[in-house]
């Protein structure tokens, strides 16, 4: 029993509760703005882009075509979005509501980065993001973590 080692000796591990703690306040955080970060994501994929199809949104957030349509949705009952075209050819593009939504949205996620990441110095949290990086490139890692 005692060469079974505790759950912290588990990388993975380590990540989950990073992840969980940075996730959940980020979640408290935009859902006091009104939108999940499932929204956000989308709000913040149609930022400074045209028009968008959710063909295009399902390759660049990595959901399935219903998770696209029912973010849509959700934020077109919001009026953050607007939805352009016949049923043959839809675009999802931000409404003016939406477009001033998003830079307030980012400044809370830049926040919440700060909040847990300033511990680090620039160097270490350069090397976190570096390996990051490397690790999601290295498995192929597309979906958009919005849960």
């Amino acid at each position: 029993m005692s060469d079974i080692p505790d759950l912290t000796a588990h990388t993975g591990y380590l990540l989950r509760m990073v992840s969980n703690a940075v996730s959940q306040k980020f979640a408290r955080d935009v859902e006091g703005e009104g939108v999940t970060v499932a929204e956000w994501a989308m709000l913040r994929s149609l930022y400074g882009s045209d028009a968008t199809t959710p063909s295009d949104l399902v390759r660049k957030m990595g959901m399935t075509k219903g998770a696209i349509s029912k973010l849509a949705d959700r934020l077109l009952d919001k009026g953050l979005i607007v939805r352009t075209g016949s049923n043959r050819g839809q675009s999802l593009s931000l409404s003016p509501a939406g477009a001033q939504r998003v830079p307030i949205l980012a400044a809370l996620a830049d926040q919440n980065d700060a909040a847990f990441f300033t511990v680090l110095s620039r160097e270490e949290h350069k090397q976190l993001r570096d390996l990051l990086h490397g690790l999601i490139k290295t498995h192929g890692l597309t979906t958009m973590p919005v849960d």
